[in-house]
């Protein structure tokens, strides 16, 4: 046999009788030739004094992947990766950093958050007009009376004299709620633009802070 048949089974014999070692880490292979001649493979063992001596390190095969043996003859299957379990989940929520606080807000999440407009009342005079308004009991109204004299004349009516009038008001239910709100804002815008000089700022402001409500509740999404 040649030298290099006879070193490759030489290799291949020591491989396969230290397979538990291969597997867990690299095997060094001595190739010892003596003054003769005459060849000795040692394992992890340097060659004795006055011999040559050829060194050579095998390498680990990789890891075979794990399979189910439960499968069916004839087939091997991967194992099934382990299900995150709820546990599992949590601690890996715990681990993660926090949010940014000025992390934007989903728009979705941003839309959750806003509030509901405030009350707002539908509200009927005594002469059946009506008007919307923030106060469910508004200031009763000072009626004028006719006045007569004796007789029933009413030129000879002695001095004046009112009624006290009290609107009736009903909250607006939520559904119909920024629909009363925006008709609020219409009417004030009406009223602003054909106010005397003195009103208008007045006016005007209760308009931007109607606005204001509109856009910032539930209303404005």
């Amino acid at each position: 046999m040649r030298r290099p048949a006879l070193l490759a089974c030489a290799l291949l014999g020591l491989a396969s009788s230290t397979a538990p070692a291969v597997m867990a880490a690299s095997v060094v292979i001595y190739l010892c030739t003596d003054a003769g001649g005459a060849l000795t493979v040692q394992n992890d063992v340097p060659c004795p004094k006055g011999t040559r001596q050829e060194r050579t390190i095998v390498e680990p095969a990789p890891p075979m992947p794990a399979y189910d043996t439960s499968a069916a003859p004839g087939t091997m299957q991967p194992l099934p990766v382990p299900a995150i379990t709820a546990a599992g989940a949590a601690a890996r929520a715990a681990e993660a950093p926090p949010a940014r606080p000025d992390a934007p807000i989903p728009l979705d999440l941003a839309a959750d958050a806003r509030l509901p407009p405030p009350p707002i009342h539908q509200c009927n005079t005594w002469n059946n007009d009506s008007y919307l308004s923030e106060d469910p009991a508004p200031k009763p109204r000072c009626v004028r009376l006719e006045t007569t004299g004796p007789g029933g004349d009413p030129s000879l009516g002695a001095g004046a004299a009112c009624e006290m009038k009290y609107d009736q008001c009903e909250r607006v239910g939520d559904a119909a709620a920024c629909e009363a709100w925006a008709r609020r804002q219409r009417e004030i815008e009406s009223t602003w633009r054909h106010a005397k000089g003195g009103d208008r700022p007045a006016l005007q402001e209760e308009f931007l802070r109607v606005g204001r409500i509109l856009a910032d509740t539930t209303c404005g999404g």
